[in-house]
């Protein structure tokens, strides 16, 4: 007879022998368990507590680790070391959906976040984005109001598209992205095979001080980023296999398919901002490649999967505040309150030291003179205070600092002020009727048909036709009648005419 392969020992969380995987200890065969069976104990109180909060936004997810390689020289642009040339840089990448909870389909419509974490030798730089190069808001004190409507009502718990399209046609900053969620991009066929950005505007110093703007572009080497699900293919796909996105990456992987992105950046020569044509931290807005054509950086390659999704994955906490020397901020208002939201969802999702847990600890060393919380794991030392004199760490200095520039004014609650083409409908029509072709124009208005007719009030089906006539008129006349087609109702005319009385 084979002899039995050697198993380890089942312990307790603290190391001690278990004596039986399958029976409690009771006071005989038949009788009751007793209390001073720690480990029963043990075992039920740890799978009460198994559940950790789910993130607010982007709850829904997964990811895989890999490298980044710089391709190219771009250290006229910028100090860090992690884009100097040849360097090579281990990462975490983590694809998401918005809107849905933990147990939504990978297939709804939605916007997918695309966040990148380098571990750098100078520390963690998180790179936080979208599939989509812009967002639906530009002011954060929009975004609570904004990821609210995208949930579910108070009442009945449900999802609701008439509060969806009541917050998106009060906000019409929202156009551009809303023309992208009802396009193609809106469902990606898988995520290896879309594009991510940045979306927001950040800011570059090189060691000679001069600096710059810059936005990130991660192109997908699996395609042209456009590969999508029909809305037919995604429903099916919710019903049967709602974590299609998730099992694609990590099946994909496992084979020795290994998915990879080209990083580019469009560059602004610093000045450029004070007088360009649009507002270039403003997060609705994309840069025309013409003015600001695309550079080649480096490679991003996944090639290892999770090993403990909840420790690896789930317990992954991204932030954009997280930058290394030569990478900086910018006067991008979503960007400034980003810095600031999500490390502290993570303090309330984690605990305060969620920078100890290994998937979120710097590879570089950690210095810092944080201590005590829950969860604190990596010993203090005296000093615990800054300044010292007996041998605490002490702050570097160094020149050129990013994230830096020049401001003055009053204080005010205002928006950005409007530039030459600052408006909120251009480059939503642009990209309906010079990016998409006739079919993917025929596929945004049959998408968006299908979701107003799905329990949108009369007043707020008006503001909509409306919102997307303002896109392009013959879009929002095409809308119009597939959507009064089927649902029956008002003419256009009578249409037209509640429209003006809602906005008198």
């Amino acid at each position: 007879m084979a002899k039995k392969p050697s198993t380890p020992h089942t312990t307790t969380d603290a190391g001690i022998p278990v004596q039986s995987d399958e029976h409690s200890l009771t006071v005989g065969r038949d009788g009751p368990i007793v209390l001073n069976d720690h480990y029963l104990l043990e075992q039920m109180a740890n799978f009460n507590r198994e559940r950790i909060p789910e993130r607010q936004p982007h709850a829904k997810g997964s990811g895989a680790f890999g490298h980044f390689e710089v391709t190219a020289d771009v250290s006229k642009y910028t100090k860090a070391k992690v884009f100097q040339p040849g360097a090579k840089t281990d990462i975490l990448t983590r694809f998401s959906t918005v809107a849905g909870e933990q147990g939504s389909p990978d297939t709804w419509r939605d916007p997918r976040g695309f966040a990148v974490k380098f571990y750098t030798e100078e520390g963690n730089f998180d790179m936080v984005g979208n599939n989509t190069p812009i967002f639906f808001i530009r002011d954060p004190m929009k975004f609570q109001h904004f990821i609210r409507s995208q949930k579910r009502r108070a009442d009945n718990g449900l999802r609701d598209h008439d509060m969806q399209w009541d917050f998106w046609t009060l906000s019409p900053e929202s156009a551009h992205q809303v023309a992208y969620l009802m396009g193609d991009r809106g469902i990606p066929r898988t995520w290896r095979e879309m594009n991510g950005y940045s979306s927001h505007t950040y800011s570059l110093v090189n060691a000679e001080g001069a600096r710059f703007w810059v936005k990130f572009h991660f192109h997908t080497d699996q395609g042209d980023g456009n590969a999508h699900l029909t809305q037919e293919e995604a429903d099916r796909l919710a019903g049967t296999d709602g974590d299609y996105h998730r099992a694609d990456l990590f099946n994909q992987i496992r084979e020795g398919n290994h998915p990879s992105w080209t990083l580019k950046w469009q560059v602004m020569p610093w000045d450029d901002a004070k007088t360009y044509r649009i507002n270039p931290f403003d997060l609705t807005k994309v840069w025309p490649h013409a003015d600001y054509p695309l550079i080649e950086v480096g490679k991003m390659v996944l090639d290892r999967n999770p090993t403990d999704f909840h420790t690896q994955i789930e317990q992954a906490a991204f932030e954009p505040n997280n930058m290394v020397p030569g990478v900086g901020l910018s006067p991008d208002k979503m960007l400034l309150a980003r810095g600031f939201s999500y490390a502290d969802a993570h303090r309330a999702r984690l605990g305060v030291n969620y920078k100890e847990i290994p998937v979120n600890k710097a590879q570089s060393p950690v210095h810092s003179y944080s201590k005590d919380g829950a969860g604190r794991t990596v010993p203090v030392s005296d000093p615990v205070y800054a300044p010292n004199t007996y041998g605490g760490p002490e702050a570097q200095p160094h020149e050129h600092e990013a994230g830096l520039w020049h401001s003055d004014g009053e204080m005010v609650r205002e928006a950005y002020k409007l530039r030459q083409d600052d408006d909120d409908w251009s480059q939503a029509g642009t990209l309906v009727r010079e990016v998409m072709d006739d079919d993917g124009r025929e596929r945004l208005v049959n998408n968006v048909a299908g979701h107003l007719s799905n329990g949108v009030s009369e007043k707020v089906l008006v503001r909509a036709f409306e919102y997307w006539r303002n896109i392009d008129g013959d879009i929002g006349e095409r809308i119009e009648k597939a959507v009064r087609d089927k649902i029956g109702g008002k003419s256009k005319a009578e249409g037209m005419a509640s429209a003006e009385s809602i906005k008198g």
